[in-house]
């Protein structure tokens, strides 16, 4: 019996872009492993480098605000898109973040034991939600950001309502240079970020796991070749470097022109703004990123419902 359903054949291809067959066989390679199955038709130059985790894959919304030098990003998970779009739901989110700009810290237990405007706390208004509105609910994770001297800068993508939408974006600048220019820098960094999906800061940051995974990948595709070994270490260093460059924000290059480093952008914003600016800290919350969502048939489960 196969280690895989259709269901996997179809994921995989979607994740990975490669044929059907190819996706088979990469599955019955990995015992229906689907990890190590993009892997494999990544090593085989099969499939695109997709990034798995910015794949939207729950609903509910993602809230962002700032306060003074202080900003915090909250996402709220719901069950569908129409619960997404309520007004019970929407004010909970709102409020929720307004809250967690209080807090002393990114936990979400912390954060949902905190007291909510309208009475109670963050968890029991969480609950009642949940009653009234009849779907599953649940606060996910939060993340804050701040700095001692300058600017916190937010940025909604697809906003369903002010500070409420599907990309959630807050950027981080240290600076005494003018605030005005460095509100405008912090606007352009964050579309930047929403649209190149950074993993980390800096290529220091980025995750040793991640790393580890690449070069997996990458020791596989220089054994292809059939180039000495000396050479093949040297393919593999230069495609960890290359992935560290596109994957770090700060070596990124700019969406806006296409040509200019992220890190470079900042350092001439400095001399515009009168003053030195660090990048010190961004956030960048997608809905649902990394939760696989369990896909239906409607028409079937009609069908079914009805006999």
């Amino acid at each position: 019996m196969a280690a895989y359903t259709a269901a996997d054949v179809k994921n995989l291809r979607e994740r990975s872009g490669a044929g059907m067959m190819d996706c088979k066989k990469a599955l019955e390679e990995t015992n229906g492993d689907i990890e190590a199955a993009v892997d494999a038709l990544r090593a085989k130059g099969l499939a695109a480098a997709a990034k798995k985790s910015s794949r939207t894959a729950a609903e509910g919304l993602v809230g962002v605000a700032v306060e003074g030098t202080k900003g915090v990003a909250v996402e709220v998970n719901s069950e569908t898109d129409f619960v997404a779009k309520n007004d019970q739901f929407q004010d909970f989110v709102r409020k929720t973040t307004e809250v967690a700009l209080g807090a002393a810290s990114d936990d979400v237990e912390a954060l949902k034991a905190a007291a909510y405007p309208d009475g109670g706390t963050v968890g029991d208004k969480l609950t009642n939600n949940v009653a009234t509105i009849g779907e599953n609910q649940q606060v996910r994770r939060m993340k804050t950001v701040s700095v001692s001297n300058g600017v916190i800068v937010p940025y909604m993508h697809n906003a369903a309502a002010p500070n409420l939408g599907k990309i959630g974006v807050l950027v981080a600048l240290e600076s005494e240079g003018d605030k005005a220019k460095l509100e405008e820098l912090g606007k352009q960094i964050a579309m930047h970020i929403a649209a190149a999906f950074p993993m980390a800061l800096n290529a220091e940051d980025l995750d040793a796991d991640v790393i580890a995974r690449e070069r997996s990948v990458a020791e596989e595709k220089a054994k292809e070749s059939g180039k000495p070994a000396e050479v093949q270490a040297k393919m593999v260093d230069g495609a960890i470097a290359k992935f560290a460059k596109e994957n770090a924000l700060l070596s990124q290059v700019f969406v806006m022109d296409n040509k200019t480093p992220i890190q470079q952008v900042v350092d001439n914003a400095g001399k515009d703004a009168g003053a030195k600016i660090v990048l010190k800290d961004y956030v960048r919350f997608q809905l649902g990123e990394g939760i696989e969502k369990e896909e239906s048939d409607f028409a079937a489960e009609v069908a079914a419902m009805a006999g």
